[in-house]
């Protein structure tokens, strides 16, 4: 199994500051459409094809795979991926939190296998290895972060609902 974690300050000296909610739209916005937070090309495809009052179901085409993920939301605090279909198999979460001085965080973290390769293999450790690396989710928190201040500098980030 891999787990794996990263915190990051929302408003880091020098940034500019977003409020919880603004944090939380675009982590909503993230779930909602992959396409606008990674890089150009690499998620082809993604689409909302089921949606409650909790959670919906998208699927995806992320680096040439497949996917379908369960995506659910605690509104302003915690968005939830379960890996339905793909490579994958568990829970990927990104969370809004305050620590103990005060401070707005956002943390990823991720109990996850690979389907139908070896429990600690040489794929898991490989993935191990990218999750916790200076590109892994660290580099994709500080990535939704920027994506989400310039969304927002466009017009193009409501409220944060779901």
């Amino acid at each position: 199994m891999i787990y794996s974690t990263a915190t990051v300050q929302v408003n880091p000296q020098g940034e500019v500051p977003l409020t919880r909610s603004q944090a939380w739209a675009g982590l909503v916005l993230k779930a909602r459409d992959a396409r606008l937070f990674l890089p150009p090309g690499l998620c082809t495809y993604c689409e909302v094809v089921e949606e409650s009052k909790t959670h919906i179901v998208r699927e995806a085409t992320i680096a040439g795979t497949d996917l379908r993920e369960i995506i659910a939301f605690e509104p302003d605090s915690k968005v939830t991926f379960f890996q339905a279909a793909g490579p994958r198999e568990g829970a990927i979460v990104n969370e809004l939190f305050e620590d103990d001085a005060g401070q707005l965080q956002l943390r990823f973290y991720c109990y996850i296998g690979l389907r139908s390769k070896e429990p600690n293999g040489p794929e898991e450790q490989a993935e191990q290895a990218q999750f916790d690396g200076d590109k892994g989710y660290k580099a994709a928190l500080l990535s939704t972060l920027k994506r989400t201040r310039e969304l927002l500098a466009q017009g193009k980030l409501s409220g944060g609902a779901q």
